[in-house]
């Protein structure tokens, strides 16, 4: 049987979280968590999907990806996307390279990432071993692959080129016993932690992992506002906050953060802040 994934959804929008906020980004959206926690938003990602080989989800990326491959500006010229994406590296460390590559298309941006982005997220992708291969490939094209995990799994065998986003669960998620803590040492700097901050409960136990474990010496970190769900996102299978937490408002947590000077990157969740907030496909 050739390889496959039962896929949720698959779509073009702007990234609404992690370093990489405001990007444009394809997203596939696996089905299948074995998490419950209380703040999802994506429970319709629990059961629903399609089998797709990973060849079709490729040519779909592909085909959403076309239109930013087919953007070229006179600084640019007309290259191929491949060859782009080789010689990035080398032209942006070249003397003479008088117009940097932020003011370039064509799969490239200021960063040197070629655009959109694509990412993994669910779900949980890595419950799907044939999301490995799929990470490997797209790597193998030349996309900026990232991937969104729970942290409950294993990260080890994603393809060292993949930025891996993953979370450490709070107390509030109902889920803070699933953090398998061994994956802290397969992180790298261009890895992400990210702490869903639901409670301030969530933040005190957020602040002392950080110094606990010297997370701010591995890679970036993410404290994003755990932003309450709209009636139709409140699946019944999620667990409870636990009794005795208090929620923190969105302007607390932020001001914490400051008066606490920590070492992190306070987000919001951007799609939602542009589009409502049960809206899928962006």
């Amino acid at each position: 049987m050739s390889e496959t994934l039962v896929v949720n959804e698959i779509y073009l929008s702007l990234q609404g979280e992690s370093t990489f906020a405001g990007l444009p980004c394809i997203f596939i959206r696996l089905t299948a968590c074995d998490l419950r926690c209380s703040y999802c938003d994506t429970a319709y990602a629990f059961v629903e999907g399609n089998r797709k080989s990973v060849a079709e989800i490729r040519a779909e990326v592909e085909r959403l990806a076309r239109p930013f491959e087919r953007m070229r500006s006179a600084e640019c010229g007309v290259r191929s996307p491949k060859f782009e994406v080789q010689s990035l590296k080398a032209e942006v460390q070249s003397p003479r390279s008088v117009h940097p590559p932020q003011f370039c298309y064509g799969g490239r941006e200021v960063r040197g990432y070629r655009l959109p982005l694509v990412e993994l997220t669910g779900g949980e992708p890595l419950l799907q071993r044939n999301s490995l291969p799929l990470m490997r490939a797209l790597c193998d094209e030349g996309y900026t692959v990232l991937l969104e995990t729970s942290g409950a799994h294993d990260v080890a065998a994603v393809d060292p080129r993949v930025r891996r986003i993953m979370d450490l669960k709070c107390p509030g998620s109902g889920e803070v016993a699933r953090n398998r803590w061994e994956n802290l040492r397969q992180l790298k700097g261009t890895d992400e932690i990210k702490f869903v901050i639901a409670t301030r409960e969530d933040y005190e136990w957020a602040r002392e992992c950080i110094v606990e474990h010297r997370l701010a010496g591995i890679c970036p970190l993410l404290f994003s506002w755990a932003h309450p769900l709209a009636a139709g996102q409140q699946d019944k299978s999620l667990k409870p906050v636990p009794a005795g937490q208090t929620p923190i408002p969105c302007q607390e947590l932020a001001e914490k953060i400051i008066a606490d000077a920590l070492p992190v990157r306070f987000q919001v969740q951007l799609h939602k802040v542009i589009w409502p907030p049960e809206k899928r496909g962006v």
